[in-house]
């Protein structure tokens, strides 16, 4: 699935990441496999909606979203923007995927696949190289869809107990327009400005945790569904 990095490449996007803390590597996937995975989301129809109000997470899934009336709908709206004004705000739809290797070995979920090989060989190599954290045992992974006005504001991705090396987004979004949004955000700090990332096809993006960053809202305009499938490089054992 993933399409073979060469040494010279490694290095540059080793060199790249030691220097900004981040990497955009396109052409990760095989072409074939990129657009397969594509069409594999755009068809699925058990994606859950998730958002959360402070620490608390909520999850509907389609069937009861398309149950809720109209003023319920605007009411779930201004909770979610208004928690946004202040603090730590999301909305987007998502596919999780079992960290268990067994799970996903003996699932015929292209997720499940594409993160079991995250998981290994030379895939995992070559993220233990770029990241230069020789630790990475496995890759976690969710696939992640937002729609006209979805977001998620800044964090860090810093989690006691996650032993998070690095996060990162496999964008799966051939059309895009930068004014429809969805851009990735790097906040910067006194080292350096912030930078904004916009949805591609088949590129990845990967990024030290610890930097504070966002997904800006999608606007009404977008024509599309921003996809990508997400998550961090992490360093402990992967479950069985």
């Amino acid at each position: 699935m993933f399409a073979p990095l060469s040494k010279s490449r490694l290095n540059a996007f080793a060199r790249q990441f030691a220097q900004d803390g981040i990497v955009r590597i396109d052409g990760v996937l095989d072409e074939g496999a990129a657009s397969a995975l594509l069409a594999d989301l755009s068809d699925r129809d058990d994606w859950r909606q998730v958002l959360n109000s402070g620490d608390k997470l909520f999850e509907l899934d389609r069937p009861l979203r398309s149950t809720l009336s109209p003023e319920k709908v605007k009411e779930l709206d201004s909770a979610v923007y208004a928690g946004a004004r202040t603090g730590f705000q999301y909305r987007y739809e998502s596919i999780r995927v079992p960290d268990s290797k067994s799970e996903r070995q003996g699932s015929s979920d292209m997720l499940a696949a594409l993160a079991n090989e995250m998981s290994g060989g030379a895939a995992l190599e070559a993220w233990r190289g770029i990241t230069a954290a020789a630790d990475i045992e496995y890759a976690d992974a969710q696939g992640t869809a937002y729609s006209a006005g979805d977001f998620l504001t800044g964090h860090d991705d810093s989690f006691e107990g996650k032993n998070r090396r690095a996060a990162y987004v496999l964008s799966l979004t051939p059309v895009w327009r930068l004014e429809w949004g969805g851009l990735l955000v790097m906040h910067g700090d006194d080292d350096g400005p912030a930078r904004a990332y916009m949805p591609l096809m088949n590129v990845m993006t990967i990024f030290r945790v610890g930097q504070m960053h966002s997904v800006s809202e999608v606007t009404r305009a977008a024509a599309f569904r921003r996809y990508s499938v997400t998550g961090w490089l992490r360093a402990e054992p992967q479950p069985s």
